[in-house]
């Protein structure tokens, strides 16, 4: 088999069936779709590995390899590996936010017969993200698999929850202050954080439940969850920062 000739006399060595080898993107894009897509691609990959392994079981060049691209195109997007893991954190808590404040906004503009509940507000707080756990697909699932990990993780992970979704939860800590009259502050922000690592240990979904229930639960099942995670987390709200002080 001849080499493939190229303009100017350049040759391009010949592979097993005949085409030139397949080159991984390097450098910067070519153009502006292709840039954002490549930069998909990495987000991607790097969301599904730092999901496995953690941030710190990864590596850059682990990515790109996943991603099919050169080391340096990471580094053009994203400079460093915390870079690009902030990136991969940002991109779909910008999308969860946007849906939860919409959510909360509705539910208090109309909440039904009755009236605003406390349960109402958390369901309103908790669908948009359960939703694309459940219906979402790897991607989502790979997410908030990270997003349990950076919850429990002591030296960062605080930070970095706080950067990107305080200003979502103190809203909806500014609604439910509105509907519970005499509630002190300090139980609020505790009842959030009792809801939060209730949440994010759902989201890991590590198969505890199913073996201590001999398989009559499993922490896959949606359903399930959604049935009683907001009756259990608005009754801890109510005991905690309302009975008390009555």
């Amino acid at each position: 088999m001849q080499p493939k000739q190229r303009r100017g006399g350049r040759t391009e060595a010949p592979t097993r069936n005949g085409h030139a080898a397949a080159k991984r993107s390097r450098g910067r894009p070519n153009s502006k779709a292709g840039g954002l897509a490549m930069r998909e691609r990495i987000l991607d990959a790097a969301e599904e590995l730092f999901a496995e392994h953690g941030l710190d079981g990864v590596t850059v060049r682990q990515v790109t390899r996943k991603a099919n691209v050169d080391t340096a195109l990471a580094h053009y997007y994203f400079g460093t590996k915390k870079g690009l893991f902030d990136a991969v954190f940002l991109r779909r808590a910008a999308v969860i936010n946007e849906a939860r404040l919409k959510a909360i906004d509705e539910y208090q503009i109309n909440p039904g017969a009755g009236g605003a509940t406390i349960e109402g507000f958390i369901q309103a707080f908790l669908d948009p993200v359960m939703e694309r756990w459940a219906k979402g697909g790897s991607g989502w699932k790979n997410y908030l698999t990270i997003v349990a990990q950076v919850n429990n993780t002591p030296k960062w992970g605080g930070a970095t929850m706080a950067r990107y979704f305080d200003p979502v939860i103190h809203r909806l800590i500014d609604a439910l202050r509105g509907i519970m009259q005499g509630a002190h502050d300090i139980d609020l922000y505790w009842s959030y954080q009792f809801l939060s690592g209730a949440l994010t240990l759902t989201f890991a979904e590590t198969g505890r439940i199913d073996r201590l229930s001999s398989g009559a639960c499993r922490s896959t099942d949606y359903e399930a969850v959604r049935e009683r995670l907001a009756p259990f987390i608005a009754a801890g709200f109510r005991r905690l920062c309302m009975a008390r002080h009555h």
